[in-house]
């Protein structure tokens, strides 16, 4: 079932092209790309800011160029590790519930049509939701294994487990935090058993702490700052202050954690609900809530980490100056709404809870009742995404209004840097690729073809004589080739100028060196 819905949303997508909708896909695909298509190939073109594995998993599929055009290259690895996470939440999901249960937790997760879409693109949240799923699935069955006495199950778990946390940490900054949270409770618990000189354990802790100080290392010897990725030009508190003009606090929530709380609340409450939202949030939290206290074994302890994201997101939107808006209260529009995502597993398994105490009060008041009580939930789930799907699901409808503004430039830019490069097919472009780097597939040139930001000394020459150093020259408004060409005019001649909404100007200069087409 899961890989056929997984199938039905890519072909959905694609047919509407709409696996390239976020600006921040476009993005990810383009720095997997770069790595070995550019002028100096080196893995320091995996960035600063945005963590290497997700691009490190595009990679070999986004060296297909058509897969690069079309979005296929992340949409291969998103789809397969959705299709994952539906494998390890309905495990997950088995250590306390019936199949029949179980079923309905992973039911309401594999419909939501928000996560099905964001798994047709390139974007990490699916990625990062497997990773949650199997760190808590995998700290669940340690716990397991510890009280039953089973030392090579506990460090057979304990490799998986710092394995998940390893890929978590290299795919979203969230990772960090859950992976120290899990790994210290996991201490604490050995401690308190007497197993703390588990040698297993320590290995397995000097990887874990490693990922995160590779990190830093590769910070400072890339860019001279360990902390590049948090203060750097391209860190999100340099971005917001960026894109901030006006008075008063940048955003809702702004260092006023309640109001950061409740917008991340009401963001996963409508990313997954469509039904009674108020209400069906406030069963599935006690559901969770009545399991926590009923379970026997004190490994359900580690499944509540899959709520961890309520505590992060309350703290990133007040002081890490990451801004969610909502269509439904001010400033009324759409900025990351997806971040709501990683509380679908949580949800879930909390659906799941709900449908275990439905069920046992259906068969204590008729023997036969609860068939048809599974029959009605699985109904609801499938009317509550259907009501997403109706209403508009959250994440597809920002990513669309994100492509909507850019799709002029991405229509008009390249078709003019194509018929430039008919009287010079091999000159060099210089650009700012971070700008628009669909830009540069939609034209139908290699990366290494443009000199960019990326290409560090190199670029920095051309910027200071880009008729000497490039055939043709695409600047933006405010960015450093625009500067450029203000600076250095000389021997270059304006081919192309263009304007959008909400979109800076842009212009297309031939240097003399490259001949006018015929």
């Amino acid at each position: 079932m899961c890989a056929a819905l997984s199938l039905a949303a890519i072909a959905w997508s694609f047919l509407h092209n709409a696996q390239l909708n976020y600006g921040d896909a476009v993005a990810h695909l383009h720095i997997a790309r770069r790595v070995l298509d550019s002028r100096i190939p080196r893995f320091t073109e995996l960035g600063s800011v945005w963590l290497p594995l997700p691009h490190l998993l595009m990679m070999p599929f986004v060296q297909v160029y058509s897969w690069w055009v079309n979005g296929v290259a992340g949409t291969i690895p998103s789809a397969l590790a959705w299709l994952v996470a539906c494998i390890g939440l309905y495990r997950l999901a088995r250590r306390w519930l019936a199949p029949v249960e179980a079923a309905v937790a992973l039911a309401f997760f594999a419909l939501n049509p928000n996560l099905l879409y964001l798994q047709t693109t390139a974007m990490t949240e699916p990625l990062f939701v497997c990773e949650m799923i199997w760190i808590v699935d995998g700290l669940v069955e340690w716990r397991n294994a510890l009280a039953e006495g089973d030392a090579k199950r506990m460090a057979r778990f304990e490799a998986v487990i710092a394995i998940a946390m390893i890929a978590a940490i290299y795919t979203r900054y969230d990772g960090w935090i859950m992976a120290a949270i899990g790994w210290t409770a996991m201490g604490v618990v050995l401690l308190r058993a007497g197993r703390l000189r588990s040698l297993s354990f320590w290995i397995w802790s000097v990887f874990v702490v490693a990922a995160p100080l590779a990190w830093f290392v590769y910070n400072s010897a890339a860019y001279g700052d360990w902390l590049f990725f948090l203060r750097g030009p391209f860190s999100a508190k340099a971005i917001e202050l960026r894109t901030f003009h006006g008075s008063g606090p940048p955003h809702p929530g702004f260092h006023n954690p309640w109001v950061a709380l409740l917008f991340y609340g009401k963001t996963f409450e409508m990313d997954a609900f469509a039904l009674w939202r108020n209400f069906a949030l406030a069963i599935v939290a006690l559901a969770t809530i009545g399991a926590y206290f009923s379970a026997r074994r004190r490994a359900f302890a580690f499944a509540l980490l899959l709520w961890f994201p309520v505590a992060f997101y309350t703290y990133s939107v007040s002081y890490g100056w990451i801004p969610i808006f909502l269509p439904v209260w001010w400033p009324h529009n759409f900025y990351n709404t997806r971040y709501g995502m990683e509380m679908l597993p949580a949800l879930s398994l909390g659906m799941g809870f709900a449908a275990r105490y439905v069920l046992a009060g259906a068969r204590d008041f008729k023997p036969r009742l609860p068939r048809y009580v599974a029959a009605i939930l699985f109904l609801l789930v499938a009317l509550n995404a259907l009501g997403l799907l109706r209403r508009g699901a959250l994440v597809y409808i920002e990513g669309t209004t994100n492509a909507r503004a850019r799709a002029p430039y991405d229509r008009e830019i390249p078709a003019a840097l194509r018929a430039a490069l008919a009287g010079c097919p091999n000159a060099a472009v210089l650009m700012n690729t971070s700008m628009y780097p669909e830009v540069v597939a939609f034209t139908g040139i290699p990366l290494r073809q443009t000199i960019n930001e990326s290409d560090l000394s190199l670029f920095d020459r051309a910027v200071q004589a880009p008729a000497a150093h490039a055939g043709l020259v695409l600047a933006f408004a405010g960015d450093p080739v625009a500067e450029a060409v203000k600076a250095h005019p000389e021997g270059l001649t304006p081919v192309a100028r263009f304007s959008a909404k909400d979109q800076p100007a842009a212009a297309l200069y031939r240097s003399d060196s490259c001949p006018a087409s015929r």
